[in-house]
């Protein structure tokens, strides 16, 4: 069977834990046999990261910048825990908060859907996006341990050396202490990405915030995307027949379950973190969630949006068998050979994207699985498969699949 052949390397950033022996059986029968792989290797595993006292994660983010398109495995973001356990010079920190920061974007994540596993949400018929704004607030936070009574207070110093000071709080005792901060740019650049993805997608754009209590935190970012709407997007959603609105996000919770999906939910870091799992479990499972940063730059970074399965790994490492579920960082890869064959006109590279999706949602529509599918599935007697059997199984299709051509 011939390969296709790649034009540009993408950026390849290798992870943690179970998602690495993933990416690897991955690479082995779903890639290497149909790919003439062009990759610039990063290993973002943590202790390499700590090796390199967290510059490879810099570097694989400027190289991401430099060829346009990435793709990621899963990564440890490390605890007290994960100190001890891997020995680490310092709790470093997430590799995707830097990767965000560096590349500036919007992450988009929306649900995987397939035949036999049904949203818990009833009135849920269409996928819901989450669109993360990828900047600042709490994963790039500067953290105090308060030992005793004192005040705290915000200070800003401008280049003048005029200082604008707001008192925090008058500590009676020991307490703890957190500092957040964001861009205007950043902000601008989230919005114009969420109304430029509404438009591509035809789909309508929520977006929500706590501007109520937060007045001039979340305020500005309600004033910035109203702002950028009226002035730039607004005819265009009218032509397209889509919407914009802006909610509170007790509001946008209560509207999104009683909602039927086929929108984008705007929401900012944070947010957008918890809301994606919450969405991706609904629809199904963690592992069943596209993810990709898109930067105002043009830069693309595929993921998976779920974590590195740390219980299947140390039940790997004892040599036990594992039902591990590699969907979506087997559509980090198909999102990444995408883009990378749209971005230099290789549409065989883009068929063999699709292929290789058409042939992982057959596997699990016929009824072979992975145990967290198999436990929810509306299908009869699923044959519930090990990590390496479920993506031997994709392959056999995806073969079948490329004979047809």
């Amino acid at each position: 069977m011939n390969k296709t052949i790649m034009k540009t390397p993408l950026v390849e950033m290798d992870g943690d834990e179970m998602t690495r022996i993933l990416w690897k059986m991955i690479k082995e029968e779903l890639i290497f046999p149909f790919i003439d792989l062009k990759s610039e290797y990063y290993d973002l595993g943590l202790e390499k990261r700590n090796e390199t006292n967290d510059q490879i994660t810099v570097d694989a983010a400027n190289a991401n910048k430099k060829y346009g398109v990435a793709v990621k495995c899963a990564t440890i973001t490390p605890n007290a825990a994960r100190m001890t356990e891997y020995d680490l010079k310092e709790m470093w920190k997430s590799p995707n908060g830097t990767i965000r920061a560096i590349l500036d974007g919007t992450v988009f994540r929306a649900p995987i859907t397939v035949k036999g596993i049904e949203p818990n949400v009833k009135s849920w018929s269409k996928p819901i996006t989450i669109a993360r704004h990828a900047y600042g607030d709490v994963y790039k936070n500067t953290e105090m341990i308060i030992p005793g009574a004192g005040k705290a207070e915000l200070v800003f110093t401008a280049q003048d050396g005029t200082e604008t000071r707001a008192l925090i709080h008058e500590y009676k005792g020991a307490g703890v202490l957190q500092g957040m901060h964001n861009l205007n740019a950043s902000i601008e650049s989230f919005a114009r990405s969420c109304f430029a993805y509404a438009l591509d997608t035809k789909q309508d754009l929520w977006f929500s915030t706590k501007d109520t209590i937060s007045k001039k935190y979340d305020h500005t970012f309600k004033d910035i995307f109203q702002e950028i709407f009226e002035k730039e997007y607004q005819e265009a959603f009218e032509k397209a027949g889509i919407t914009y609105f802006y909610t509170l996000i007790d509001d946008a919770v209560a509207r999104v379950m009683k909602s039927e999906g086929g929108f984008i939910w705007a929401c900012k870091n944070y947010d957008g973190d918890v809301m994606s799992d919450m969405i991706s479990s609904a629809f199904g499972s963690l592992a069943m969630m596209t993810s990709v940063l898109v930067s105002p730059d043009g830069n693309y970074e595929y993921e998976a949006a779920h974590g590195t399965v740390q219980r299947h790994y140390y039940k790997y490492l004892k040599g036990e068998e594992t039902s591990t579920n590699s969907v979506a960082t087997i559509f980090a890869w198909s999102g990444a050979l995408r883009k990378r064959g749209e971005l230099d006109g290789l549409e065989e590279l883009e068929k063999f994207a699709d292929q290789l999706e058409q042939a992982t949602l057959m596997t699990i529509e016929s009824g072979r699985m992975t145990k967290d599918l198999a436990l929810i599935t509306t299908i009869e007697e699923p044959v519930v498969l090990n990590s390496q059997q479920f993506i031997q199984e994709i392959r056999k299709e995806l073969e079948a699949l490329r004979k047809e051509d």
